[in-house]
């Protein structure tokens, strides 16, 4: 399935997903705070976390369905399904909202970030009101189960905001450290996104392990394809300054493998480097990159990457096929192939 093709099957389900959480802001009495809010979560964004979370809940039903009584595209995904995969763009939205304040940063997807249009503290506000009200509607919505698995991915989102801080003040260079990291700032909430779905779908134990495998597998699959984009990608479509990770002195996975695998003088520059100041760092970009293209740095992280999403298609195999799975494999795909 080619990008066009998955795109043209997703079109509806976002299309229901960006109706619901429209709906969703109707009630907000603050015409400012409306204004953020909108801004936050309309803004571009390809809802893949709310996406997941329809598939997932699609995905069982029909499989957990004695053969016979419906084909899946008959099967009408109750309105509330929508109401819970929104938690998942909320709890996104609010975090890109704070990190942006975080980060001083003037852009979000090549355009204006809150904290810019309006000020940093209307741009926290906001966040924390999508904060908010998606733990909230995942406990209505979805119910005690759904918001404790919620709730333990939006802790790990923070502890692994705090590891990765101190991990560029230590300067640590442990590949475990990264993907704990990963998995906490990533993995946590894709793989929650799943396994709420599949909850919400009445899943057995079996193939909530199942969801969350793919889940995990396919965020840290994610968030190593978008270190290689920070490095390789064209900043018009990423939204996103080249080598801003490098810059802020962010332990990735390249980074991580050429400091390793390289000799003495180069792995002496990289140290130096990251021991400077940013402006250093950015100035010399070109030359990093260099080097960790010269120590197979790029190369390592792809393989990593693709042998995550083997081993997030893999688990997908205990589900019947139907145009949910074959969706779910073509988002597992595109996580390798994206440039944005």
């Amino acid at each position: 399935m080619d990008i066009e093709q998955l795109l043209f099957r997703l079109q509806p389900e976002v299309k229901q997903i960006n109706q619901t959480m429209a709906a969703e802001f109707t009630s907000i009495k603050s015409s400012r705070l409306a204004q953020v809010v909108e801004h936050g979560i309309f803004n571009g964004g390809k809802r893949f976390r709310p996406l997941l979370t329809v598939l997932t809940a699609r995905l069982v039903t029909y499989t957990r369905m004695p053969e016979g009584i419906a084909e899946e595209e008959e099967l009408s995904p109750p309105p509330d399904l929508y109401r819970l995969a929104m938690v998942f763009e909320f709890l996104h939205a609010a975090s890109l909202l704070h990190d942006d304040v975080l980060d001083h940063a003037e852009t979000r997807r090549g355009k204006k970030s809150a904290n810019q249009i309006w000020d940093a503290t209307t741009a926290i506000l906001a966040g924390d009101y999508l904060h908010t009200r998606a733990m909230t509607l995942a406990g209505l919505v979805g119910g005690e189960k759904s918001l404790a698995l919620i709730g333990a991915a939006t802790s790990a989102m923070i502890d692994a905001e705090f590891r990765q801080a101190q991990a560029v003040d230590e300067t640590n260079l442990s590949e475990e450290n990264y993907f704990a990291v990963l998995r906490g700032k990533t993995g946590a909430l894709i793989g929650a996104a799943c396994e709420v779905g599949a909850l919400f779908a009445g899943a057995d134990k079996e193939q909530r392990a199942a969801m969350r495998t793919f889940g995990d597998a396919l965020g840290l699959a994610f968030q190593m394809v978008d270190d290689l984009l920070d490095y390789l990608g064209d900043a018009a479509k990423t939204g996103k300054a080249i080598g801003n990770d490098f810059v802020e002195g962010k332990m990735t996975l390249p980074l991580i493998y050429a400091l390793a695998e390289s000799g003495a003088a180069k792995r002496q520059i990289l140290v130096d480097l990251l021991a400077g100041e940013a402006a250093e760092r950015q100035a010399r970009l070109q030359e990093v990159t260099a080097i960790i293209e010269e120590t197979g740095g790029f190369a390592y992280a792809r393989e990593g990457a693709e042998t995550l999403i083997s081993a997030a298609l893999e688990s997908l195999q205990t589900f019947k096929e139907c145009d949910s799975r074959d969706t779910l494999q073509g988002l597992a795909h595109y996580v390798l192939s994206r440039n944005k």
